[in-house]
């Protein structure tokens, strides 16, 4: 939501401490505000002076631009004259931000009386008067039927204990669970999100020991917590989430996407999902691959289309896949020039020939005796080499199973992975950081930019030409940098002084050089391949990096290499969150548009996504008649 004036906000709790600071700012932006508060000495002061501000947006109205009702939160009937009044001076309800609360008035431990003025009054102002609020602001959004947002406040005590107020604790917990519990009210248009700070500097963070104040880091300024308020807002995907704000770390989205996967069950529930797809599976006598016959960086010179005998029945613990979508991955030329083998103290030539493509979807046409959890007619996918073949036999433990053997799955398995995966192990992405992603309109970028946009932070994105940036655009990138158009390296020194926090590096060359030279102090670049060195004259040659051990020392960075194949075990955890996320909307993904059909179109592929005009996935239909009817499903 856009805050500009004519908006209208009711605030409770709005006359003194963050009430206040965010009463005001609103004011600031034109918009109506109704301050809502138990004191009325306070809440008129406040109220004249957001006047003031809000009046220099609006001119010969004839109703207030802000209005002081005085309210006990705890007082149903209070509060929905309030919210009533509110709605008729102004039509509806856009903003309604629950700030009131109140500290624990006797300490738990010393609390002999029945809490009906002590602890129980916390509860009630703190989490029975956020939930009657949020209710009330919910029935008027409805009624209004326009979109809107609710912000109530939390705190961080309701994210970890606070041992010096146990009640108000468990009164700042209860609002944060409540809350994030009411996501699914953003289809009706309305959003609900919880601000939780450390200390700010008012009246009730008085009441704290200053010692523990200061070893947090000191009091949190205002203007954070008002951008961390706004930001919520604002941003049309936030809905249920949860905004922690601290001096130490800035603004940091809670849980982070690998805590919140800890208690999630997406695995169950994608794999109840599962049905077998009613096929007329024939499996033939013979099947067609593409095959490495001699060694080359040139994929269309090392390889040839084979066909070979299918062999029935399968060993016990293997499964027969019709592949029906593969994918083209930027390394596809340093498989067929042997570099991934060079180790393996076997002459490569020796291993001739082999078995190309690394990863694919489709329906499991045969399994064997000894196999238990999977069925013939079940969609899954794979990520083994030998993906460019009409059908494949792999061990069962390799099969992925997917709800869909389509295109946008198929985008998940390496790049999707390669990004989940890399930012959570190798950048240990956090929130509220600069997060730099090269290639970004690539298989892998795509994903990396929005992963690091949903946890929350910053991003910045290089890409080559207008299409790619517009892609970029439409996916949420903070900063899109064309460097068909400008400087990168100009643009990071200028906009980025201080560096990037995290980058995601695909490109290699000089485009490292320059990420690496724009790293901040702590900060973390993570290569994930180095696309721009694989097809040189000669071929994938290692570059030199002299000075790199005492640039890396001066500012405590750290350089990571990230290989998607040493992450095997977390590979179905992540796909099911990919998958989720995609479900739920929250992730796009870019399927390249030009087609290409049938194995005899891989080497056209490779080509295409090397010739650097590609944006998102590029894919090949092995077999387009069974994509067809996968389609009408």
């Amino acid at each position: 939501m856009e805050l500009k004036p004519g908006l209208s906000a009711l605030v409770t709790g709005g006359a003194s401490g963050i009430g206040k600071a965010l009463s005001l700012a609103l004011a600031q932006k034109g918009v109506f505000v109704t301050i809502v508060d138990f004191s009325e000495e306070k809440g008129k002061e406040v109220a004249a002076v957001a006047e003031k501000e809000c009046a220099k947006f609006h001119f010969g109205l004839e109703f207030p631009v802000v209005m002081f009702i005085r309210c006990d939160v705890t007082n149903t009937g209070e509060l929905k004259a309030a919210f009533e009044k509110h709605f008729v001076t102004y039509g509806g309800l856009d903003i309604c931000i629950n700030s009131a609360g109140i500290g624990d008035i006797i300490p738990f431990r010393n609390d002999q009386t029945d809490g009906s003025k002590s602890w129980r009054r916390t509860i009630n102002v703190n989490l029975i008067g956020v939930i009657d609020s949020t209710r009330l602001a919910i029935q008027a959004m409805q009624t209004a039927q326009k979109p809107g947002v609710i912000i109530n406040l939390g705190s961080a005590s309701g994210l970890y204990p606070m041992y010096a107020g146990p009640i108000y604790s468990a009164s700042k917990g209860g609002v944060v669970m409540f809350t994030r519990s009411l996501a699914p009210f953003k289809r009706q248009g309305i959003r609900i999100n919880v601000l939780c700070p450390e200390f700010v500097q008012t009246d009730l963070a008085g009441q704290v020991n200053p010692s523990f104040i200061d070893q947090l880091g000191g009091y949190l300024p205002m203007e954070l917590l008002l951008e961390g308020a706004f930001q919520l807002i604002r941003d049309e995907s936030k809905a249920g989430a949860c905004l922690w704000v601290t001096s130490r770390r800035g603004l940091e989205y809670w849980p982070t996407p690998a805590e919140e996967a800890k208690y999630r069950l997406p695995s169950s529930k994608s794999r109840k999902s599962l049905v077998t797809v009613p096929m007329d599976l024939k499996i033939p006598h013979s099947f067609e691959k593409v095959v490495v016959n001699t060694l080359s960086h040139n994929f269309r010179s090392a390889t040839r289309i084979v066909r070979t005998e299918l062999r029935l029945p399968l060993k016990p613990d293997y499964v027969l896949l019709k592949v029906i979508y593969a994918g083209v991955n930027a390394s596809d030329v340093n498989f067929s020039s042997g570099r991934y083998f060079s180790g393996n103290g076997k002459d490569v030539n020796s291993l001739l020939p082999l078995d190309s493509g690394f990863e694919a979807v489709g329906i499991i046409a045969a399994i064997g005796d000894a196999v238990r959890n999977l069925k013939i007619g079940m969609p899954a996918a794979i990520m083994t080499f030998g993906s460019y073949a009409e059908f494949t036999m792999v061990p069962a433990k390799h099969i992925l199973p997917v709800a869909k053997p389509a295109p946008e799955v198929l985008a998940m398995l390496t790049s999707g992975l390669t990004a989940s995966i890399a930012l959570e192990k190798a950048a240990q992405m956090e929130s509220g950081k600069v997060v730099l992603v090269t290639a970004a309109a690539g298989a892998t970028g795509q994903f990396a930019v929005q992963l690091a946009k949903l946890a929350g932070n910053t991003v910045v994105a290089t890409c080559g030409g207008n299409e790619k940036a517009k892609l970029l655009k439409d996916l949420g990138v903070d900063r899109v940098i064309d460097y068909k158009a400008e400087d990168i390296k100009a643009v990071l020194k200028k906009e980025f002084p201080k560096g990037t926090d995290i980058v995601y590096e695909s490109v290699g060359g000089e485009m490292f050089d320059i990420c690496l030279n724009a790293l901040a102090v702590y900060g973390r670049l993570v290569v994930i391949g180095m696309i721009s060195q694989y097809q040189g004259e000669h071929g994938w040659k290692p570059r030199n990096y002299p000075g790199i051990c005492e640039k890396l020392l001066a500012k405590s960075q750290t350089v990571a290499g990230f290989f998607l194949i040493q992450y095997a075990h977390l590979w179905q955890e992540h796909l099911d969150r990919l998958v989720n996320l995609f479900s739920s909307g929250k992730l796009k993904i870019a399927i390249d548009p030009k087609q290409f059909v049938g194995l005899h179109s891989v080497a056209d592929a490779v080509e295409y996504l090397h010739s650097g005009k590609s944006a998102g996935k590029v894919v090949v239909c092995i077999d387009p008649k069974y994509a067809q009817q996968l389609a009408k499903l």
